[in-house]
């Protein structure tokens, strides 16, 4: 029998507390079944949208006849349509999702908003991503895909360089309806080629949620002493002065971060920044929070 998968990054009491909530798109939906989600389509539902003037084929069951009575003119009644939505969650695992253990933390989030969709009669899906995407699992609605797609985060393993630039245009051609996609990752790249793959996410109209880790050591980088710094990704490594190069550095980073944030405001990405020691289900109800407003 193979050895079972350990899910350390699920916590039922947390699931239980964080089910209360609601994982809400930012937009229309086009799902395949009746669900709690905005479609772009109109359709049977509660929630009235507008009126429409009656052209032969319509379904006379939804003239409003109060309307007919009143002005002697045939109008139709539409109401918005509900649907279901898939979510696909991409994962970072290049080797510098290592450092400050972001990979586990990508994990405890990522589960989270997993079972949360399937909770709600979502498809979910996952991608996971190094210098080639290693992983690819499509977006399914049972408890069945549920527990696989559980057992394929806990068995990843930071290593190699990234590959998310490549995996989110290839997902921004694959997924050709409306879709929810959270990126979990240190977003070490190019910034303007990462932009560049999320105005193509933006012209496919999907919803775009980025959770952008980092480690408190990275942000204050507070060394006080010679160090040797050593690229995750290629091994390649520089002895450095911290006193030296802090001012600098922390210049390069506010640039780097301003850009991206200025980039995401422009298409409409929901960029969140997440500290690896930050409570896991406080980000996660702030990022539910946010979009149920």
């Amino acid at each position: 029998m193979p050895a079972p998968v350990q899910r350390d990054f699920l916590d039922p009491a947390a699931l239980a507390r964080l089910a209360r909530l609601e994982l809400c798109a930012r937009g229309p939906m086009e799902g395949s079944v009746s669900g709690r989600h905005q479609s772009p389509h109109r359709g049977a539902s509660v929630e009235f949208a507008e009126y429409r003037k009656y052209v032969a084929g319509d379904d006379p069951r939804h003239l409003d006849w109060r309307v007919v009575a009143r002005s002697d003119r045939f109008y139709l009644k539409e109401f918005e349509a509900d649907t279901n939505l898939r979510c696909h969650l991409v994962l970072d695992c290049s080797g510098s999702m290592a450092f400050g253990n972001k990979l586990g933390f990508a994990r405890q989030l990522a589960g989270p908003l997993a079972y949360l969709a399937m909770l709600q009669g979502d498809a979910v899906g996952l991608t996971c991503c190094r210098e080639n995407v290693t992983l690819d699992i499509p977006a399914r609605r049972n408890p069945a895909h549920l527990r696989h797609l559980f057992d394929a985060l806990g068995q990843q393993q930071p290593a190699g360089q990234t590959g998310l630039v490549k995996a989110l245009h290839t997902l921004a051609d694959k997924v050709r309806r409306r879709a929810l996609i959270i990126v979990f990752s240190d977003l070490f790249h190019d910034p303007e080629e990462l932009l560049h793959c999320f105005r193509h996410l933006h012209y496919r109209k999907h919803d775009l949620a980025i959770f952008h880790l980092l480690d408190r050591a990275e942000i204050n980088f507070d060394f006080d002493r010679p160090i040797r710094f050593v690229d995750l990704e290629n091994a390649n490594s520089l002895v450095a002065e911290p006193n030296v190069i802090q001012q600098r550095y922390r210049q390069a980073l506010d640039a780097y971060l301003h850009r991206l944030r200025t980039g995401c405001y422009e298409f409409k990405v929901d960029y969140r920044q997440a500290v690896t020691d930050q409570d896991y289900e406080k980000v996660l109800a702030d990022f539910l929070l946010a979009r149920m407003r």
